[in-house]
């Protein structure tokens, strides 16, 4: 699922059922128990990682991150989105939209 600017409504969870993971040295190890994935964050990502069940809404997590980043904010929603993508296509995260849209 290609994301896009719309997709910072959504509300991202982690895929507790199936997915394990440890922080070491500031990265994240990520793995899908249903399909033995490993998938490593840097530290950036992990922040992230952190992030989205604290927060949920993609929206949130990218302001959060526009606060403690310095840099642009095209720059940082892409790589948000990309991020968010990968996660999802590993079956790490689900999405889904928001219950009411304001």
């Amino acid at each position: 699922m290609q994301l896009n600017q719309d997709s910072l409504d959504c509300v991202a969870t982690i895929n507790n059922e199936n997915v394990v993971s440890r922080e070491l040295e500031g990265e994240a190890v990520i793995l899908n128990l249903e399909s033995g994935v490993y998938f490593g964050l840097n530290e950036v990502g992990t922040r992230i990682w952190a992030l989205i069940p604290e927060h949920g809404s993609v929206r949130k997590v990218l302001e959060v991150m526009q606060r403690e980043y310095e840099v642009a904010p095209q720059e940082l929603e892409n790589d948000l989105l990309q991020l968010i993508e990968q996660l999802q296509a590993r079956g790490l995260v689900n999405l889904s939209q928001p219950a009411e849209r304001k």
